[in-house]
């Protein structure tokens, strides 16, 4: 008998794998610009509204504006993500944010300050003022967003010759844009407070403008092949939301992070702890929006050549247990470079909870429903960002600054507790033992 031949070596880990295909790069490029661009515009006008308002449930209203809309679409625009080449929804809802930057440009110039003025409006119960033409721009951008997010969500992975690039993908994917959020909010604060509001919205449409090139240069991909009947409409859009909540291990994942999001986020609440708790500027806000981004591009940077295979179900539950315990601790910090740094470890811990996540979701759906099930992860997620920073802005408004961001933290570490408790499949859960 002939004794058993050598196993074949494993071929050697390729942390540049992804981005050696010429349209994966055109779409991190892409990306890239534009999340720098709509960063850069968050920090200018959260800023613009609070210096008008004086008052934290218009910084929580910024959110809300942008998660109505997007909320409301989502689930169709799911189900159009999966129905028509995806490229022909990701150009046009480019192309609207960045007619939406062109008009925070034009309302930042002096001629437009008395419109602004004009257009307070006061919400009686609420106590709080609106500034009505900047919120308006906001809820058509949350429009775009909400049918941009599916289609690039469920683009991204046709450009990958095979799903052996896909944990690469995730990983650069998550990389580059955590990077953006880096660039962006110091970008943002430093032009905001050296050049001035227009200058910074200036830059943020012509990035914008770049992106839609790029997008546009990428080649169109056919839609992947419909598996089982055709489905109605009605039955259509609601596919994604039974196929969550028919599989444990996502929808725990998916429910950690978003209620981590919803109650842990501080970043709504920035200005505040800018301007009276740490007595700094726009620019030293800037620096406070960057710290987390820094932080998760490390921790990316890291899992791109280390990848999470051994427990990272239990690595996820930590990472978001710690990203509540760096929230309660920058709430009840008054040193601006301890809060930096404390917000750096809530982007670090983040950053596991989001590339476990992704990689879950790409590698456990089907490519013929992704556009459905993204929805259904844009509503647990994408808008988790936004009703989060409504949840603290109203919260600041009853409590406190300090004692709502203490509250979310506290709370996040709970969520933690109770996922661990009643969701066992998440807690033994090993990368790479998903679908094929």
């Amino acid at each position: 008998m002939n004794p058993a031949s050598p196993a074949a070596p494993a071929a050697p880990h390729d942390p540049y794998a992804a981005l050696r295909l010429p349209d994966f790069r055109r779409l991190i490029t892409a990306r890239v610009l534009f999340s720098v661009a709509t960063q850069i515009q968050g920090v200018v006008v959260s800023w613009q509204i609070f210096e008008l308002t004086k008052d934290p449930l218009a910084l929580g209203l910024i959110g809300l504006a942008e998660a109505i809309p997007s909320i409301t679409v989502s689930l169709y625009a799911g189900h159009v993500a999966d129905s028509v080449r995806r490229k022909r929804i990701i150009v046009p809802a480019v192309a609207v944010l960045f007619l939406c930057a062109l008009a925070l440009f034009w309302l930042a110039h002096p001629g437009q300050a008395d419109l602004l003025a004009r257009g307070r409006l006061h919400l009686g119960v609420f106590n709080a003022t609106v500034v009505w033409p900047l919120y308006l721009v906001i809820f058509v951008s949350g429009i775009a967003r909400g049918f941009m997010g599916p289609a690039l969500f469920s683009f991204m992975p046709q450009l990958l010759p095979d799903r052996s690039f896909l944990p690469n993908a995730v990983t650069w994917n998550s990389t580059t844009w955590q990077a953006s959020a880096v660039l962006g909010p110091a970008i943002g604060g430093l032009l905001f407070a050296h050049l001035g509001k227009e200058f910074a919205y200036g830059v943020d449409v012509v990035m914008e403008g770049l992106a839609l090139v790029l997008f546009i240069t990428i080649a169109s991909r056919e839609l992947p092949p419909i598996e089982g009947e055709r489905l109605s409409l009605k039955e259509s859009i609601l596919s994604g939301v039974k196929f969550i909540f028919g599989n444990q291990i996502v929808l725990a994942a998916l429910s950690l992070d978003m209620f981590a999001v919803l109650f842990g986020g501080a970043v709504a609440l920035l200005p505040i702890f800018a301007s009276d708790i740490l007595k700094a500027g726009p620019d030293a806000l800037g620096y406070l929006r960057a710290a987390p981004a820094v932080g998760s591009v490390a921790m990316a940077v890291w899992l791109t050549f280390s990848p999470l295979k051994r427990g990272a179900g239990r690595k996820m539950l930590w990472a978001v247990a710690g990203f509540g315990a760096a929230t309660v601790a920058f709430a009840l910090s008054t040193n601006l470079y301890l809060s930096m740094f404390l917000l750096f470890l809530t982007g670090t811990f983040d950053s596991v909870s989001v590339i476990v996540r992704s990689t879950l979701v790409h590698t456990y759906t089907p490519e013929y429903m992704k556009g459905r099930v993204s929805a259904v992860n844009s509503i647990f997620i994408g808008s988790s960002n936004e009703l989060g920073s409504f949840e603290s802005g109203a919260a600041a408004k009853l409590m406190g600054t300090v004692p709502s961001v203490v509250f979310g933290g506290l709370m996040t570490m709970l969520v933690v507790a109770v996922t661990t408790w009643k969701a066992n499949k998440l807690r033994g859960l090993e990368m790479g033992a998903g679908k094929k």
